[in-house]
């Protein structure tokens, strides 16, 4: 019988090697051959730094890292990774013999006949032997979506990273808007304190005393919604973080944050290989493309063999020693109508599959677009900046002039407060593009993927560069 099963199955075995269903192959891109807003690509990218050496302030640091442990989205992402590869191992299995057991004990009871009890037992396989790929194609592609999962897992930490970062450069923002007006809210106190007091002495009209109570006032009141904002910062850090809300200790002033002059891109072509997104992109496209065979695959007959050995015996004590027996046979199962459900299986597999690479596409068209956005926005907004601060280093002077003028009895006190009043927005508008810049070299690292040639402990190690490959000093 033995020799009968594998007379007649040795053909089918030799056919195994046989997979239907196409082969990935990755679409074709034509790159740019540099970013848009950049003269000249170059090798080096700040995508290469750990991120440790563009936010150099610690207080900053003890943050992220306090993020990458404690932050829910990065968690969920955690656990989705060990999802998919527990079911990675599931699809794994299918490659291999199933055996399972059974144990049954039954009795008869006759009043012509004497009481028996019976024991019996039974050992069962099935192994379905992959003759046209399908569990070849169905692992492929569960393989793909935990290589997904794990680049997905990156781009949340590279995102939370991030986000941490904007956030404290945005609430370092706020503090530095916060200082400017109070401090002008004193200036203005002092000039209206200067008036009621000329006022009382019949020196100075209302004109000047309402003029320096309408400027007082108009700052103040922006005093209250700075407060408002510094909450709502704080709390948004705190739920990065993973904490109650509650404040965040400050470091560094936002106009000391480190910014580098020079931002090298890097090569366009190498952002499929340091974009986590992109990667995953790539994996899904993989998946469905694996998917596409698994549906093909089914138009053909599964072969499998199958297996059972067991035994029957009224006594316990001899059950493995009597009334063994065994059974090997061949399956073979395959459709003949299905009313066009395999079909429409295999056409919904090719549209999945064109879907996944339409969103491949789109993600990298749409990743050069983003570091060109953010390359150029760095570049732009630390031009305005340097044109802001000669504009308020301007309005100071005028402030000083204007003061010395007024001390030689040339002008009016009016003259200081239009120039402090014009200086207020001028100060506030530097802070706003001081941060504009910051919050652009973020995203920008974002954008190229960086730290993309860090490995998980690197990423979270509290000594920031501990076993870290050496970065380029940018």
């Amino acid at each position: 019988m033995r020799k009968l099963v594998a007379v007649a199955l040795l053909p089918l075995l030799s056919l195994t090697g046989c997979t239907v269903g196409p082969k990935y192959n990755r679409p074709t891109f034509q790159p740019p051959a540099t970013f848009y807003t950049e003269d000249q690509a170059r090798q080096i990218s700040i995508a290469d730094y750990g991120w440790w050496d563009l936010f150099k302030d610690p207080v900053l640091q003890t943050l992220i890292h306090e993020a990458l442990k404690n932050n829910y989205d990065l968690q969920l992402a955690l656990a989705r990774v060990e999802q998919e590869r527990a079911l990675a191992g599931v699809s794994r299995s299918l490659y291999f013999p199933q055996v399972g057991y059974d144990g049954n004990i039954s009795g008869q009871q006759s009043p012509t006949l004497p009481n028996h009890t019976y024991y019996g037992y039974s050992i069962s396989t099935v192994w379905e032997i992959d003759l046209f790929g399908r569990i070849r194609k169905l692992n492929e592609a569960q393989r793909a979506v935990y290589f997904s999962s794990e680049e997905a897992k990156r781009d949340v930490r590279l995102l939370i990273m991030s986000e941490v970062a904007q956030g404290y450069f945005q609430l370092r923002a706020v503090d530095a808007q916060l200082e400017i007006s109070h401090r002008t809210v004193k200036s203005f106190q002092d000039t209206l304190e200067i008036f009621q007091h000329r006022m009382e002495g019949g020196y100075s009209s209302g004109l000047e005393t309402s003029r320096a109570q309408a400027a007082l006032s108009n700052v103040a009141a922006t005093i209250p919604d700075l407060e408002r904002q510094v909450v709502a910062e704080e709390n948004a850090l705190d739920l990065l973080l993973g904490r109650n809300p509650g404040s965040i200790p400050r470091g560094a002033a936002l106009a000391d944050q480190y910014d580098p002059p020079d931002v090298p891109a890097g090569l366009p072509a190498s952002l499929l290989e340091r974009r986590p997104d992109l990667r995953e992109a790539e994996q899904n496209l993989i998946s469905a493309n694996a998917n596409v065979g698994v549906a093909k695959a089914n138009f053909f007959p599964t072969i499998s063999l199958s297996g059972v050995f067991g035994g029957l015996s009224p006594q316990l004590s001899e059950l493995t020693a009597a009334g063994k027996a065994w059974s090997l046979a061949g399956d073979l199962a395959g459709p003949i109508f299905t009313g066009g459900r395999l079909k429409g299986q295999y056409n919904a597999a090719l549209a999945q599959r064109d879907q996944a690479r339409i969103t491949f596409e789109k993600a990298v068209t749409q990743a050069f677009g983003e570091v060109s956005t953010s390359l150029s926005a760095h570049q732009q907004l630390a031009k305005a900046y340097r044109e802001q601060m000669s504009s308020v280093e301007a309005y100071r002077e005028s402030v000083r002039l204007s003061s010395i003028r007024y001390d030689s009895g040339l002008s009016s006190y009016l003259e200081i407060i239009d120039a402090q009043i014009q200086m207020y927005p001028a100060e506030s508008a530097t802070v706003n593009y001081d941060l504009g810049r910051k919050l652009a070299l973020v995203q920008l690292y974002r954008a190229l993927g960086g730290g993309w040639n860090l490995n998980d402990s690197q990423w979270t190690s509290t000594s920031g560069t501990s076993g870290a490959t050496q970065s380029p000093t940018p």
